[in-house]
């Protein structure tokens, strides 16, 4: 399923703004609705209106809003103008590089900034900042200048950028063979037993929610997604792990630890902002809330990052130090589970 790639028909000047294809499992169901479950700030008026105009188009057809879609459906909403993330403008934004040359650049990303614009952060952006910084960054494939990977928004830490055509060329495919490599820092609800393992299970847009990711074990759904965990810290009612990605799937930690139990500690989106594990003391209560209000995102942070320079063949490694607001809900929880100890 794909979202905002837009593409430009010369046959009638319309631009696509929302591709979607159902899944196999689908059920009947009215376009409109449909849509509605799958774009952010969409209404019902709206979704009717462009109907009307002859936008909503089902394998190429214009439809009208009561049609209703099924099993491997292609639904597309065109209009006359381009995707507002296409009308890209420089922003004079600070940018924390941690390494640049003149064919790649690796910038250590605030929690709060998204990637690239989109669903209404059309500004503000690091696409916004890397194009104010360099001149003529290559387009990928999805209209997105330099980038080859990305994280979420209140995820923290290292990215890639390439320069040049030939940089991101080589680096995408580092990327698709599982070269290059990522490691992320995680705190998350629960104690997990094991020192180390791995979880495995195709990653896809949840049948219930359009905004999560889910796992789905048999293979029949989404996409293959690898994640190999270590643990570095227990801390009573909260684990802090690394995790090494194989894949790198849309939300892939989050949904992986979530499916396990272990959902992040203060991801609002997966749950995790309710307290999952502890006890139903006031004081304890009053103790999370304090720590989600010092972390008030996900606990995860993109750490390590390495990957080939496509010109020179040497193998980089860059390093991020952990952010304050994470140190600080880290500290709070260390000072929980030493009083917790000293009372047993």
């Amino acid at each position: 399923m794909q979202e905002n790639d837009s593409q430009d028909f010369e046959n009638d000047d319309l631009y696509e703004h929302y591709r979607f294809v159902t899944s196999v499992g689908q059920v009947p169901l009215r376009v409109d609705k449909f849509l509605m479950n799958f774009i952010e700030n969409a209404t019902r008026n709206k979704v009717q209106q462009a109907a009307k105009a002859g936008n909503i188009l089902v394998n190429d057809v214009a439809v009208k809003q009561n049609y209703k879609v099924k099993p491997h459906d292609i639904v597309r909403v065109v209009l006359s103008h381009p995707p507002h993330e296409n009308l890209l403008v420089a922003e004079d934004i600070p940018i924390n590089i941690v390494f640049e040359d003149d064919i790649v650049i690796v910038v250590n990303k605030p929690a709060g900034m998204v990637v690239h614009p989109g669903h209404g952060n059309y500004s503000g952006t690091l696409v916004n900042a890397l194009i104010h910084h360099i001149e003529n960054l290559p387009i990928n494939l999805n209209e997105r200048p330099g980038l080859v990977h990305r994280i979420d928004k209140d995820t923290s830490g290292l990215l890639v950028i390439a320069k040049t055509e030939f940089a991101m060329a080589n680096l995408s495919r580092q990327f698709f063979e599982r070269s290059t490599e990522r490691f992320y820092y995680a705190l998350v609800w629960g104690n997990i037993e094991e020192n180390e393992g791995t979880i495995e299970g195709n990653i896809g847009r949840s049948l219930k929610n359009r905004l999560q990711m889910d796992v789905f074990p048999d293979g029949n759904f989404g996409k293959p997604a690898i994640t190999h965990y270590k643990v570095l810290e227990r801390l009573t009612y909260v684990t802090l792990v690394q995790c090494k990605l194989e894949t790198g799937r849309t939300h892939q930690i989050r949904a992986h630890f979530k499916h396990i139990g272990h959902t992040l500690f203060n991801d609002e989106r997966y749950g995790g902002n309710e307290i999952l594990k502890g006890t139903t003391f006031t004081k304890y209560k009053q103790f999370v809330n304090n720590c989600f209000n010092v972390l008030p995102r996900q606990a995860l942070h993109a750490k390590t990052l390495g990957f080939t320079h496509p010109i020179t063949g040497k193998f980089l490694q860059f390093d991020s130090e952990i952010p304050e607001d994470m140190i600080a809900c880290l500290e709070k929880w260390r000072s929980y589970s030493e009083h917790s100890k000293l009372e047993k």
